[in-house]
């Protein structure tokens, strides 16, 4: 099994953005489970969202929180200042960062592999959100599925149509871009 969490900022989509990896996955005939984790908080508070993916369905899935997660996506760079986007990653697993900056001048540890795209900015130019709060869950998207290959860029399209309606092709080339623009890491 396949466990990732996804750390984002109310309203950049880091719930959508587990539900349309989850629903590319399961384009592939895994069994998926997808949920967010938020309170009342409003837009900008930080949101954590879940994903897991497994090959066989069994008795695995429960809705809790993922605590050890295989991969991590960060929607919002600022949220590495705290411990707790990193807290639990297993050493080898990837981060996906929404940040301009390249993977090296992230700080993170290097028992991780680390990725970076700026999805903010792609986001924008593809007219998904505003100047002050970008949409940027598909362009994240693209990034992960360039950097791991859990699900293809096909797959991952297809998914974002189902997912992501409004706004289908701006999102979908956000993904496009995000995967042919991401930089990967030193592979540890």
């Amino acid at each position: 099994m396949i466990e990732l969490r996804f750390h984002g900022r109310g309203g950049q989509g880091a719930v959508v953005a587990s539900k349309t990896l989850a629903q590319a996955a399961f384009r592939t005939g895994r069994y998926v489970q997808s949920y967010p984790d938020y309170g009342v908080e409003r837009r900008g508070a930080p949101v954590v969202a879940f994903a897991r993916i497994a090959e066989e369905g069994d008795d695995t899935f429960v809705r809790q929180d993922i605590r050890e997660p295989d991969h991590l996506l960060i929607l919002d760079a600022t949220l590495l200042a705290t411990a707790a986007p990193l807290a639990g990653l297993r050493p080898g697993g990837w981060v996906v960062v929404n940040s301009p900056d390249p993977p090296d001048r992230l700080g993170i540890d290097s028992i991780f592999r680390v990725a970076t795209v700026d999805a903010s900015r792609i986001a924008l130019d593809h007219g998904l959100g505003s100047a002050a709060q970008p949409v940027v869950n598909t362009a994240i998207l693209g990034a992960f599925v360039r950097a791991t290959g859990i699900v293809t860029l096909e797959d991952l399209l297809a998914a974002i149509e189902h997912e992501v309606p409004v706004k289908g092709a701006e999102n979908r080339a956000a993904a496009q871009e995000a995967y042919d623009h991401v930089v990967l890491g030193v592979a540890v």
